[in-house]
């Protein structure tokens, strides 16, 4: 017991001098979870849901970083960082900017857990935006450019053989002096733009894997055949089975707390697996319910690698009503369903990109549910993977956009067929490209997940046709759309428009569901709650909050009259107020 109590106060005594060398920088308010973050131990949730292992190491903390010139080969440490956060960030505790000439330097030790010997040790980033560079023990592992997608390497043939490990990030960032996907970002923040976020954003930990194990699946079901398709993709030896179970779940069901009771498995053969699934229950926002999934490599009859998942029971498709016009609406799992929900841009005035907590993180989701809402859009921004899995549980439609980059040329928002597009260079086009797709790989898996949204308005919009067939031939069990807002041309699967303040429609389609992908924006400045007490703007703004609530009922009647003149679904701008605009919920 003596013993137990010194080591308690050891980490005590660790613990405050850790809090005393962080705090959260800058002037602006912060929301209620940012009281609840711990320097030592910040973001602890297991960051990907889809594919749990139990054994695995959090990197989350304080960090040490510099700021140097871009061709800067080393550093020296300039002060810490609390990793994840933006450096731009509150909760960060530097709050600084990097210039597109500069490189943000991180730097921190590690010791590998000795149970993990003869095991290979993977090192996963969640996302960092820009450009990353990985050093482990000044062995250069490789780099990743794209600031919404997670990535990993192999860190094992860089490991010393005991004691301290020094893992060096080096990361370069233009955010809008580039043609990189950056969302609302930009260096000059007015409006709707919004402030930079550079270097670490989400969870930086590590795994030890068997050489033989799983790298990643993807499930896709067909809730009219009864089955569930499995790509899985694996690294194994000569004579070792690959196979995958579905297994008993419900509603908010976790991988974390995976379940024993096997419905049924099937053999991994060159990737692929069919399971049939007797008795289906679909996922729907009323009835959120959650299959698990197992995938896992044999040998000689002996498990040398798993990982558990969830997967579910769903269908996204189109579909006629019957009134006398025969609209084209969306279904969900053969049933018609209004698309309504929210404008959700993911930033916390604390944190930027990166919510303090998970509960932080889970909250609006939430509040969205609670609300009676049945979707999100999540607007060109790509969350935590933690999110798609709060929205997998409580029963959310994800509408989710590619974050915009390049230039912004002009558009014709009442046209149709002849709106300009941006005429991107190689370079711009092949990375668009590239993280597009890396951007669908990851979230691939996640249920909630029912549109694909490649262009917002005309905001680097480029060969949108082209562009919309690709998207839903990489994933046809989704629907896209091909430009929210933005150049009209008769391509994917619905007409998006756009109107502020109050829902209109000025456009209709008869192949197509036509939908109203952002009006609202109803503002309302209320003391203490603002982002900066100085400067305000809505689309729309009002003195009290009786005048607001009766504005959205307006607006709210307006709409469902225009429902039976065809609109298939309505997304109100916004979740939440966002630096400079005042129309959040």
């Amino acid at each position: 017991m003596k013993r137990f109590t010194t080591l308690l106060a050891s980490l005590l005594i660790v613990t405050s001098v850790i809090a005393q060398n962080w705090a959260p920088v800058g002037e602006n308010i912060r929301t209620p979870w940012a009281e609840q973050v711990d320097p030592a131990a910040p973001l602890q949730a297991y960051p990907r849901p889809q594919m749990v292992r139990s054994d695995w190491m959090n990197l989350n903390g304080l960090w040490d970083y510099a700021i140097t010139e871009a061709s800067a080969e080393t550093f020296d440490a300039q002060g810490e960082i609390l990793v994840p956060f933006a450096i731009e960030s509150s909760l960060s505790g530097v709050g600084k900017r990097v210039s597109k000439g500069e490189a943000l330097w991180y730097e921190r030790e590690f010791t590998v857990p000795k149970q993990w010997k003869g095991k290979n040790v993977l090192l996963h980033f969640g996302a960092v935006d820009w450009h990353a560079e990985v050093f482990v023990n000044d062995v250069f592992l490789g780099e990743h450019k794209g600031g919404y997608d997670p990535f990993s390497f192999d860190v094992t043939p860089a490991l010393k053989k005991s004691g301290k490990q020094v893992i060096r990030v080096k990361v370069q960032d233009a955010t809008d002096n580039s043609f990189q996907p950056r969302g609302k970002q930009c260096i000059i923040n007015t409006g709707i733009w919004y402030t930079p976020v550079t270097g670490i954003w989400q969870t930086v930990w590590m795994e030890p894997v068997t050489p033989a194990h799983i790298d990643s699946y993807y499930a896709v079901s067909d809730i009219d055949k009864g089955e569930i398709a499995f790509d899985v993709e694996a690294s194994y030896a000569d004579g070792d089975v690959v196979k995958v179970a579905l297994l008993e779940g419900g509603e908010g069901y976790s991988a974390e707390a995976p379940s024993q009771n096997v419905l049924a498995e099937a053999l991994v053969e060159d990737g692929k697996a069919v399971i049939r699934v007797d008795d289906v229950k679909t996922w729907s926002p009323d009835s959120p319910y959650l299959y698990g999934v197992k995938v896992w490599i044999e040998r000689k009859g002996k498990v040398v690698d798993s990982v558990d998942g969830y997967t579910a029971m769903r269908k996204i498709s189109i579909k006629q009503d019957s009134s006398l016009n025969r609209y084209n609406r969306m279904a969900l799992n053969n049933e018609l369903l209004f698309h309504f929900g929210p404008l959700d841009q993911g930033w916390w005035p604390d944190g930027l990109y990166t919510a303090p907590t998970d509960e932080a993180l889970e909250f609006d989701v939430v509040k969205t549910k609670e609300l009676g809402f049945n979707m999100i859009r999540k607007h060109i921004k790509v969350e935590p993977a933690r999110w798609y899995m709060h929205c997998d549980q409580l029963g959310i439609i994800v509408w989710q956009d590619m974050p915009s980059g390049d230039k912004n040329p002009e558009w014709q928002m009442y046209t149709y067929f002849n709106g300009r597009e941006r005429h991107r260079s190689a370079e711009s086009e092949a990375n668009y490209r590239k993280e597009w797709k890396e951007i669908m790989d990851y979230l691939y898996s996640y249920p909630c997940i029912g549109t694909w949204v490649p262009f917002n308005e005309a905001w680097g919009q480029f060969k949108t046709q082209e562009i919309a067939e690709w998207t839903k031939q990489y994933d046809p069990s989704r629907l896209v759309n091909p430009a929210s807002g933005g150049n009209h041309y008769q391509c994917g699967d619905m007409l998006d428009l756009h109107k502020y303040p109050a829902p209109e429609m000025y456009l209709y389609d008869a192949q197509r569901p036509t939908v109203l992908g952002e009006y609202g924006g109803i503002g309302l400045v209320l003391k203490d709650h603002l982002w900066e007490p100085n400067r305000n703007w809505g689309y729309v703004q009002f003195k009290s909050a009786d005048e607001v609530l009766d504005t959205y009922e307006k607006y709210a009647d307006m709409l469902i009259g225009l429902i039976d003149d065809g609109f298939a679904g309505a997304i109100y701008t916004q979740t939440t107020d966002v630096e400079i605009e005042v129309n959040g919920l």
